[in-house]
């Protein structure tokens, strides 16, 4: 999950109606090309099949570039999608269509000028609501966040608008973006497109959701347990979470400076649902922000392993209860790599159950010590509840005891990087069980560490590790999607998309068979 800080409103389940508050609109301008960076295909004048909606980013750019369609006529088909079918996910919590409309109109007069365009220029895209959004306020989930006004756009928001991209609303996060589950007292809780028994994730939720439904082609997230990959999981898309240091980020709003161990854990990051949409986004998002002291102006693509690629099927520990569907995506991932030239082994990663550990006594101290007071005083019962589990597997940490914790991040990192050096790329579970119930945090501090020990235990270790995960959807299992990670070492995005998009290649995109279902 990722965090922030925030005259309340009454609590309320309900899905909550869109609002219609303004923002700041800023004209889409000129992204520079990375010297590794996307191709889109070339310029035709061919429209891809079906509504505008279902394009992917890729296409969507490339037909807006051509000609084949306007800024206008795309804006208009997602805005359209969003008014139909969010009323019943609650995805997107703030409308954004009037600003949404009128930087479409100026890109087509940008285009019909005859300069240079960015990589998105006129793609609808959506931003999570806990970065700045300039001139709105930071909610973050919290209704007592009313007066954190943006001072300006977040650079991940910043960069998405230089490229040309359109955002066409704000999607919903949980209480300070802190549970795996996406449910707040201001905006009410977001559904699954695929079942509105099973949660949509978090604290991504309303991204993926919104994103997985046909509602923007690219959705902005973030992620600091699992709030990027856990929601790209249980809505069937794809996503990548960085490597800290890839994207920059920074809010103006914010009260205070983040702690050290919460900036060298999470990453902004896109979900979309095509895999080639994720690195398009990734390049986008990914460029210089000097309000970020830790961004680092590493290559998008490394030098190519000598193939055939060795991937590591990591080894389940044994107190994990794996699903036999688990078991089965796992092993269809597995296939459709080594179909595509991977060799692929099952092997024991580097110890999995410590870097958890880890990341769970560095995440709940910190957040003790310098947050909790504060959160609490702000926060609903249920945020409470989520938040009193998530503890129950820390240990409490004096100051030595902290200062070992981060000394021994240090090891982790580096015996995961000499394991790189064997094996380039890790396939393991998102989580080893099925999708559970859109609140199911809230049912006791017992289920809240069963779900983060023993289900998404190989999602959260990653994030103290800072190494770059993607997930990728596999398969359907009694109609809910099932995904699985790719893990790859430091700034190495490129193998962990690579592995995503073969798997992809054989699996198929997920979201044409949820669109069949939603209709």
């Amino acid at each position: 999950m990722a965090k922030t800080t925030t005259k309340k409103k009454a609590a309320s389940k309900k899905p909550a109606k869109t609002s219609n508050k303004k923002g700041a609109s800023r004209k889409g301008i000129v992204a520079k090309k990375a010297k590794n960076a996307t191709r889109l295909e070339p310029a035709s004048s061919r429209r891809p099949k079906g509504p505008a909606w279902q394009w992917s980013a890729v296409e969507t750019a490339a037909a807006i570039r051509s000609g084949a369609i306007s800024a206008v006529e795309t804006v208009e088909a997602h805005l359209e999608r969003m008014h139909a079918i969010n009323p019943r996910l609650n995805a997107v919590v703030v409308d954004l269509s009037e600003e949404a409309l009128k930087a479409a109109h100026a890109a087509d007069r940008q285009r019909a000028k005859g300069g240079e365009l960015g990589l998105l220029h006129g793609v609808p895209v959506t931003i999570k609501e806990n970065v700045d959004y300039e001139g709105r306020p930071n909610f973050n989930g919290v209704p007592a966040n009313e007066d954190l006004i943006a001072p300006s756009d977040s650079p991940v928001v910043r960069n998405l608008k230089k490229a040309g991209a359109i955002v066409i609303g704000l999607t919903n996060t949980p209480e300070f973006s802190f549970r795996g589950f996406t449910d707040n007292p201001l905006h009410g809780l977001t559904l699954n497109p695929w079942d509105p028994n099973i949660t949509c994730g978090g604290s991504s939720g309303g991204a993926g959701s919104a994103v997985a439904a046909g509602i923007g082609t690219i959705a902005h997230g973030n992620d600091i347990g699992g709030s990027l990959r856990w929601p790209a999981h249980c809505n069937g898309i794809a996503t990548i979470k960085p490597t800290q240091g890839r994207i920059p980020a920074f809010n103006g709003s914010a009260t205070a400076e983040r702690p050290m161990l919460a900036h060298l854990m999470s990453a902004q990051g896109p979900l979309a649902r095509h895999v080639a949409d994720v690195r398009l986004a990734l390049e986008v998002m990914s460029q210089r922000d000097p309000r970020d002291p830790w961004w680092v102006p590493a290559p998008l693509a490394g030098p190519k392993p000598k193939g055939p690629i060795k991937v590591a099927l990591a080894k389940i520990p044994d107190d994990m209860d794996v699903d036999p569907q688990v078991t089965a995506a796992l092993r269809q991932a597995a296939d459709h790599l080594e179909r595509s030239g991977y060799r692929v082994s099952e092997v024991e990663v580097p110890d999995i159950n410590g870097v958890w550990q880890t990341w769970c006594d560095i995440i709940t101290n910190e957040t003790v010590v310098m947050q909790e007071a504060s959160m609490l005083k702000v926060t609903s019962e249920d945020f409470h509840k989520a938040w009193g589990g998530m503890k129950t597997k820390a240990n409490v940490l004096d100051l030595k005891a902290w200062m070992q914790a981060t000394a021994a991040r240090n090891g982790h990192i580096r015996a995961w990087q000499l394991f790189f050096e064997e094996y380039p790329v890790v396939l393991a579970p998102t989580t080893v069980k099925p999708t559970p119930g859109p609140r199911e945090d809230t049912v006791s501090p017992e289920r809240v560490r069963e779900i983060f020990w023993g289900e998404i235990r190989f999602i959260s270790a990653i994030n103290v590790l800072g190494l770059p995960g993607a997930v990728v959807p596999v398969a359907l299992h009694d109609g809910k999607p099932i995904g699985v990670q790719l893990i790859a070492g430091r700034y190495r995005e490129d193998l962990a998309l690579d592995a995503a998009a073969a798997i992809e290649k054989r699996a198929g995109v997920l979201a044409h068979r949820l669109w069949e279902q939603m209709a």
